[in-house]
């Protein structure tokens, strides 16, 4: 069975549409699943949301990515693992991508990622080179990431010393035990954060990771764009 996994803090007004792409493209690939959706602290309808359209909700209180995405996988009952961000639309052709390359023997692996609604020049150049290294460099995009259990399970989950990066950590872990692949096929995932905050706050930022590494990732603090208070956006219309 496939377990998909969901973390989810303060995701209401994006949930639905994500568990209703979940549900179409299980379906349409006649694959048994569930979906667990790990609402970490959730303030809103988070948690309505996902249990009006089937999902079984872990309560947790982490505010921390990884530790999130492990408590969802231990009440999983599958034997493949499919992390999916609340914000994420996945489609049945990525699916059945990411199911064929774990059953012809790849430990996990990631998908490639388009964003929805009109992203910045200057931002979509910044990620584009950003993705380019990630798959030349065989690491997954957090927003989906797919993995056997076993060597979920093997290589410990995601490291919950890190407040970012954890998926980069969680591909090189896997990659180590075996072959880790990342699908030419994409999701769509938000790109909010990238309309959100300013080119010079994602510059600063990756800045700083380069120059403090996990010194930088081990703290929540300094991580607002990934931990402060959600701005509005100002809207995906392309």
């Amino acid at each position: 069975m496939i377990s998909f996994v969901v973390p989810a803090y303060d995701e209401e007004r994006v949930l639905g549409a994500t568990l209703d792409s979940i549900h179409a493209a299980a379906r349409i690939a006649g694959e048994p699943y569930e979906i667990v959706v790990a609402d970490d602290g959730s303030t809103d309808g988070t948690a309505a949301v996902a249990q009006a359209r089937g999902a079984r909700v872990v309560t947790v209180a982490h505010r921390q990515i990884a530790a999130t995405r492990n408590s969802g996988a231990r009440v999983a009952r599958g034997d493949l693992l499919v992390f999916v961000d609340a914000d994420t639309l996945v489609d049945e052709r990525v699916l059945r991508a990411a199911l064929a390359a774990m059953r012809s023997g790849a430990v996990g692996g990631g998908a490639g990622l388009r964003f929805d609604g009109r992203v910045p020049l200057l931002a979509r150049t910044f990620t584009a080179a950003l993705l380019a290294f990630s798959r030349a460099a065989r690491l997954a995009c957090g927003c989906f990431v797919f993995v056997r259990r076993e060597a979920f399970e093997a290589v410990g989950g995601f490291d919950e010393g890190l407040f970012g990066a954890e998926e980069w950590a969680l591909s090189r872990a896997l990659a180590a035990r075996g072959r880790f692949v990342i699908l030419r096929e994409a999701v769509t995932t938000s790109g909010r954060k990238l309309r959100t905050h300013t080119n010079l706050e994602h510059l600063r930022l990756f800045a700083r990771i380069a120059v403090r590494g996990r010194r930088m990732l081990g703290d929540r603090r300094g991580l607002d764009l990934w931990y402060g208070e959600r701005r509005d956006d100002p809207g995906t219309a392309a």
